[in-house]
């Protein structure tokens, strides 16, 4: 099963109660897209099965979810640190500029100038900009840069392509040996 077809919106950390709720982390921006999540997929040991999803209660930061034919404290505690996911059919619809992390990482990276840069290897989400881990071509280590506006001249997911404003990317740019 291809994952790239999956986006993680929620990772469970926990049994909760004895009737089979499982209580999970969001790994969305919206919490509130659970409240109408029915149909979505379980993540467990790198396989991806479906599910239905019978309740939600969301409570600020405090997700709780029931999911069919988990019944009861033992069978939630088989999902302890799987992920909710849902299909990209089912995926909110981003704002334009906005992308999936599982979209950004494997993008192949140039300076605006042709510059080959490297390839991302991960994005990080400290809360104020998303930083975007690059491992640097032939002797250059890893490359972490800011996912800012002004650094951003064209990112195409399609081509797996990000193209960076060079000087912009000279200002910002942390590299580590």
């Amino acid at each position: 099963m291809d994952n790239t077809n999956y986006l993680r919106v929620g990772f469970i950390l926990r049994p909760h109660g004895v009737h089979g709720a499982v209580k999970i982390q969001s790994l969305t921006d919206d919490n509130s897209r659970f409240k109408k999540l029915s149909d979505a997929f379980i993540e467990l040991n790198g396989k991806i099965n479906p599910i239905k999803v019978q309740k939600t209660n969301v409570q600020q930061d405090d997700i709780f979810v029931e999911i069919e034919g988990i019944d009861d404290r033992n069978a939630a505690e088989k999902l302890r640190n799987a992920y909710i996911c849902v299909d990209r059919e089912h995926a909110v619809k981003l704002p334009e500029g906005m992308y999936f992390v599982v979209d950004i990482i494997g993008c192949n990276v140039f300076l605006s100038d042709g510059v080959e840069v490297g390839k991302v290897q991960d994005v990080l989400e400290t809360g104020a900009n998303d930083v975007y881990v690059i491992k640097g071509i032939s002797s250059t280590g890893t490359i972490m840069i800011p996912a800012l506006k002004k650094l951003l001249v064209d990112v195409d997911i399609e081509q797996k392509k990000i193209v960076l404003d060079k000087d912009v990317f000279e200002e910002v740019a942390l590299v580590e040996d």
